[in-house]
């Protein structure tokens, strides 16, 4: 589950996607993924249905979302 702002921008890093097209993607805002992003190591606190939406964009993407005791992202084996 997408939880922080940190594991959100690692997702994108990895994905290698601009916040533009990641919010194209996701059908959201640029600007939030911006305010995502900028809470850091904050939980989010967007609305679920918008974090769905950016996970399932960044899924598509190969990313793999972790949370075994901290959130994590890491590239799905193909």
């Amino acid at each position: 589950m997408l939880t922080t702002g940190n594991q959100l921008r690692a997702a994108r890093a990895l994905a290698g996607m601009d916040q533009a097209s990641l919010a194209a993607a996701a059908n959201v805002s640029p600007n939030t993924i911006s305010a995502m992003e900028k809470r850091g190591a904050e939980t989010l606190t967007s609305g679920l249905d918008t974090i769905r939406a950016i996970m399932t964009a960044l899924e598509g993407a190969g990313v793999e979302f972790l949370n075994h005791g901290q959130p994590g992202v890491r590239l799905t084996a193909k």
